[in-house]
């Protein structure tokens, strides 16, 4: 039986995730290590997709354990910057790779956590908006990188 509160496991749960996104498998030969977040970025679109939905779950439980509004915005930050860098084919996920944005916003919520009362009452409105805004993100992300892939498909294919 597990000695954990509801919220330690939320936030073992969230930290699982951010680990398989960004730190799951070591590369040989050197202390790094990388998840699958650049790995399903390889895949035009739908990784990308996978990979911002999974980060957006992370945001929107960080907000419901009652983090306050400008840490939530500096983890959307991290994402944004993640998904736009990340919309560009290869040298997206090269950026994946090192930027590790969920690893980040995992470190804000242990940090913010300490601060945060274990019961604080969330505004539904807030995570309302909040979650229309990260599914906003995440289907412009992917509509952004499937317009640059067919952009870069008609410029190696017009000569043909």
């Amino acid at each position: 039986m597990s000695k954990l509160s509801p919220r330690q496991r939320k936030v073992t749960r969230l930290h699982r995730i951010s680990h398989v996104l960004d730190k799951a498998i070591p590369i040989p030969g050197t202390k790094g290590r990388i998840g699958l977040d650049p790995i399903l970025g390889l895949i035009p679109g739908g990784g990308d997709t996978i990979a911002g939905a999974l980060s957006a779950y992370i945001i929107i439980e960080s907000a419901r354990m009652g983090l306050n509004r400008k840490v939530i915005g500096q983890m959307v930050a991290n994402v944004v910057l993640d998904s736009l860098v990340g919309s560009v084919p290869v040298v997206g996920d090269v950026f994946d790779v090192t930027w590790k944005a969920n690893v980040r916003n995992i470190e804000l919520l242990e940090h913010h956590l300490n601060y945060t009362p274990e019961n604080k009452k969330v505004n539904r409105f807030f995570l309302i908006g909040l979650s229309i805004v990260l599914i906003l993100i995440v289907i412009g992300f992917t509509f952004l990188t499937l317009a640059l892939v067919t952009w870069v498909w008609k410029i190696l294919t017009a000569n043909s």
